[in-house]
């Protein structure tokens, strides 16, 4: 099996992943009363592991009910010291270098990673370390906050390989790495 880190995400048509006051709740304002996953859940049936940040681990933490991943999920943060407690046998903490991190988790198994966070999505990005992403974009004029993307050392080249509208309102696009 190929190791494979692959990005789902969601954001505002001008790029941003939380508002200004690193809120998300925008994310969830379009009419879905059918509860369409947009491709949720065959995403996660495709992945062997969860890969995200701090920042994003605290806002999942903050939704409350029941935890809301099938897989193992790794918590990337040099800044925490431990999983809180409620978490513990469900998160895993990882710290070091982006390389080393991965290598940990490809030693145990996990080849086909969710990389979710901003800034852990832009770490890989900056080592080029993402094969493909789905990003769902919401269509809002945010005007700031958390853009989902950061300054790049290099030009990456991703294809557009699908592209649908979701609820009559949402675009999505998935994007494959291009390294030719």
């Amino acid at each position: 099996m190929d190791k494979r880190n692959s990005v789902f995400i969601a954001t505002s048509l001008d790029g941003y992943i939380a508002d200004r006051h690193d809120k998300i709740d925008w994310l969830l304002s379009i009419p879905n009363p059918e509860q369409h996953d947009m491709g949720y859940q065959d995403f996660i049936a495709e992945i062997d592991a969860i890969l995200m940040g701090r920042n994003t681990f605290e806002v999942v933490c903050g939704f409350g009910g029941d935890w809301p991943y099938p897989k193992p999920v790794f918590v990337l943060s040099n800044s925490m010291e431990s999983i809180p407690p409620a978490y513990q046998g469900k998160v895993n903490l990882l710290k070091g270098e982006i390389q080393d991190v991965l290598k940990t988790v490809h030693d145990q198994g996990y080849l086909r990673l969710y990389i979710d966070g901003g800034v852990v999505i832009q770490q890989f990005l900056k080592e080029d370390l993402i094969d493909d992403m789905i990003i769902t974009t919401i269509p809002y004029l945010l005007g700031g906050g958390t853009s989902l993307f950061g300054s790049l050392d290099k030009l990456l080249k991703f294809k557009c390989v699908e592209a649908k509208v979701e609820i009559g309102y949402i675009a999505q696009a998935k994007y494959s790495r291009d390294r030719s």
